[in-house]
């Protein structure tokens, strides 16, 4: 370690030298150590070091400091991306106060072994190359379990295992110290060494793993997602919810008939619509949402929270707000009869359904009526709605035209929803029900998403820009590629638009057909994410898009309204309150959008995962009493190792072996997504529909497994038999004993393949009710 002259408290610039220098752990104790500081001195460190994490130029970590995006020389990395042949890794520990997203590396691998994969843990040496980073690996590390959590079982021999559940982890874990624990028990462990072989330690115990809520404690554990509030953070919030409503600030809209349309078990509603006929063939509409800036400041703990969560995540038993109860579901959830603080987007919508003015202000409403979108829906069919809610419709009736005119993806894909009882069981899994409802809220969300991009460009304002890229040239002409294999054309132009696609997917008339092509549509696409460079949002064909919607639930849309505030001088100071005084954007995020917006991204997708695990796990526990049943399938993705299938109707990917398709060779046609018996002529492709046998229903890990049926119905036995010379490897899927089952393996191009959902129509939320559709 480089010695550092004893001359006081040093400068941040100091500070910064001096970590950069430094060959060891870096703590507070180093630091102090090495400038010589005593007593005060000391707690003035404490300060300085908190400020410099603050203003982004170190970690947060208490234990040991880096420079702000360094990472040690020597360090355990997690790879989470083949992007253009390469590898992508992030350091496996990276928790800092602030919520700055890892450092992305570069992974330049050894020429001997095998190539790294998504998931894999390495032991790598870094370096900075330039603005970036990149890092030589030294050693591939043997895969854990992800949080290591798992159930407790004991061998015949007495020996305590603790069995993964997560379906990637293929290997138990001794368990040295039970804490505890009994036999069948979910629990929370820890490495009881460095090796693998050293074993974990129980740590904690969560109890019965089939017990209601387990599932979801699971997927919380696996993605670490924060779900206690710190103590402070609650404390501030009560001080936050008692913030007055001043009526001489704001615009006094609590005349207005708005209505909250939302699932019928919403936990919270951060948004409401009104519509009037102009007099002119349009109309003046208003969308109303939580004015969540009004109570979260920038700098405060609740804020420094919710940066941290990114956003709601939702679970069919549960939600992991992003912002305390006292908020998220009381104070600024927008309740029918009283007064509520609103950020209000005034729009002109023209006779043509085409935007063509808009005005922001902040407003105290009260809203009419909260109706769920069955209740409203019934009232319009019924011809029994009250004159509000008719304009609405009619309203919408316009936007709809325009948004046709537009031509955006038209990707309706099933969603499946799981309803539990008041006991956590489940009653039913069905796929939900798309009303006009839906539709409506929708296209009123989209407007003023639209609306609030447009104008903060007009002021020259930051924007955090909801964006959907066109899909790449690779990914198209893989498309078409397979497309030809199921004996359909698509003619790819100059310019790829929407459009494209939707002209492509209306001339298939058979519907099963249409959702495996929606399917494979989708894999072609983008994933959409926030960023304040704006490069439009493919999927609905608009030129500048945002999330202004729903601040209660994400922090993209916190960051906008803060915006808004700035753009159109709408501050209000915190009136002798212990909170940061300014609502709008910090000076922090002004500058740097694109760390903010690349963490919220991340939040975004880990969120999305956990909650498609947890309702994999829901579906797996559903079947779980009926292993030994037939079901009708569809192929959603093949692989050397055998292929995935779906149940019609309900969902869940199943994995059907390639070990268990009977005394034949395999040949995997990568470019068809198909498995072809060599001898048999045989094929198994990807949209192909057929009876299976569920064999396997894992509720802890999600995984099923299904079994093939001969021509009279019967499982196929597999028989095995030693291959014949030259039959090994080039492509070859063995029937017989197969190399690898893959029972633990994704479909790269089934369900679990696919990009973020591009509409962002997902917003749920309650904890077991319908998702809200909206953009």
């Amino acid at each position: 370690m480089k010695k550092q002259p004893k001359y006081g408290l040093p400068t941040p610039a100091q500070v910064l030298e001096f970590l950069q220098t430094s060959t060891g752990q870096t703590g507070k104790r180093e630091i102090a150590k090495a400038f010589g500081l005593k007593g005060q001195e000391k707690i003035a460190l404490k300060k300085l070091l908190k400020d410099m994490a603050e203003e982004g130029l170190i970690d947060g970590r208490k234990t040991a400091f880096h420079k702000m995006g360094g990472v040690p020389k020597v360090s355990v990395l997690k790879v989470v991306e083949i992007e253009d042949g390469e590898a992508i890794a992030v350091p496996e520990s990276w928790q800092p106060d602030d919520g700055t997203a890892p450092p992305r590396l570069r992974l330049i691998e050894r020429k001997k072994g095998g190539a790294v994969r998504v998931g894999h843990r390495v032991l790598a040496r870094t370096e900075q190359v330039g603005k970036g980073w990149q890092a030589h690996v030294m050693k591939v590390l043997p895969e854990r379990t992800e949080g290591l959590m798992g159930v407790v079982e004991v061998d015949a021999g007495g020996t305590a295992w603790l069995a993964p559940v997560d379906k990637r982890v293929r290997h138990s874990s001794e368990i040295k110290d039970l804490g505890g624990a009994e036999k069948g028990q979910l629990v929370l462990a820890e490495p009881a060494g460095r090796s693998p072989k050293a074993g974990v330690n129980v740590i904690e115990v969560l109890g019965d793993p089939l017990a209601p809520k387990s599932f979801s404690l699971i997927a919380i554990a696996k993605h670490g997602i924060r779900h206690v509030f710190p103590d402070e953070v609650l404390a501030e919030a009560e001080i936050a919810a008692k913030l007055p409503l001043s009526i001489e600030d704001r615009e006094d809209l609590r005349q207005l008939p708005i209505v909250a349309i939302d699932p019928a078990d919403a936990r919270d509603h951060d948004d409401a619509i009104w519509a009037e006929p102009d007099g002119e063939g349009g109309f003046d509409a208003l969308v109303a949402i939580a004015d969540v800036s009004f109570y979260v400041r920038p700098g405060s703990e609740i804020d420094r929270e919710a940066r941290k969560r990114g956003n709601s995540v939702y679970f069919p038993d549960r939600v992991v707000p992003m912002l305390p109860e006292v908020l998220s579901a009381d104070v600024c959830s927008l309740k029918s009869g009283e007064d509520r603080a609103a950020m209000a987007c005034h729009l002109k919508i023209d006779k043509d359904g085409e935007i063509t003015g808009w005005r922001f202000t902040r407003a105290i409403v009260r809203i009419e009526q909260v109706i769920a979108y069955e209740d409203a829906q019934a009232a319009i069919d019924a011809d029994t709605a009250p004159e509000y809610l008719r304009n609405l419709w009619r309203c919408w009736k316009l936007l709809s035209e325009a948004r046709s005119a537009r031509e955006p993806l038209d990707l309706d894909l099933p969603e499946r929803r799981v309803m539990l009882d008041d006991e956590g069981k489940i009653t039913e899994i069905a796929v939900r029900e798309r009303l006009d409802a839906h539709r409506v809220v929708e296209d009123f969300m989209i407007a003023a998403n639209v609306a609030s991009a447009k104008a903060l460009e007009a002021k020259n304002a930051p924007v955090v820009y909801r964006i959907h890229e066109t899909p790449s040239r690779e990914k198209l002409l893989a498309l078409k590629e397979y497309l030809q294999t199921q004996g359909r054309k698509l003619a790819l132009g100059q310019v790829v638009t929407p459009g494209l696609f939707n002209r492509f997917l209306k001339d298939v008339a058979d519907e099963n057909e249409k959702a495996l092509l929606m399917e494979a549509v989708l894999r072609s696409q983008a994933r959409a994410e926030y960023n304040p460079a704006n490069v439009g949002h493919f999927g609905l064909a608009l030129a500048s898009y945002s999330h202004f919607t729903s601040p209660i639930r994400r922090y993209a849309d916190l960051l906008l309204h803060r915006s808004l505030v700035d753009a159109f001088k709408l501050e209000q100071p915190a009136p002798k309150a212990k909170l940061p005084a300014e609502s709008g954007l910090s000076d922090r995020d002004r500058e740097d959008l694109s760390k903010i917006t690349d963490i919220i991204s991340q939040a975004e997708r880990r969120a999305m995962e956990a909650e498609r695990d947890t309702v994999d796990r829901y579906v797996a526990a559903w079947l779980s009493g009926r292993v030994g049943e037939t079901f009708e399938t569809r192929i959603t993705g093949v692989q050397s190792f055998g292929f995935f299938a779906t149940i019609l109707g309900l969902g869940g990917d199943g994995l059907v072996p390639v070990s268990t398709l009977g005394n034949d060779y395999f040949k995997y046609d990568e470019k068809a997504q198909a498995l072809v018996g060599e001898r048999s002529g045989q094929s198994y492709t990807t949209g192909d529909r057929l009876k299976l046998r569920l064999g396997e229903a894992n509720p802890l890990t999600g995984a099923m497994k299904f079994e093939p049926l001969d021509a009279d119905g019967n499982p196929i036995e597999p028989r095995g038999r030693k291959p014949a010379p030259g039959r090994s490897g080039s492509g070859k899927a063995r029937g017989a004993k197969g190399k690898r089952d893959g029972s633990g393996a994704k479909p790269a191009q089934g369900k679990r393949g696919r990009p973020s959902n591009i509409r962002h129509q997902g917003r749920k939320k309650g904890g077991k009710g319908p998702s809200k559709s909206k953009p």
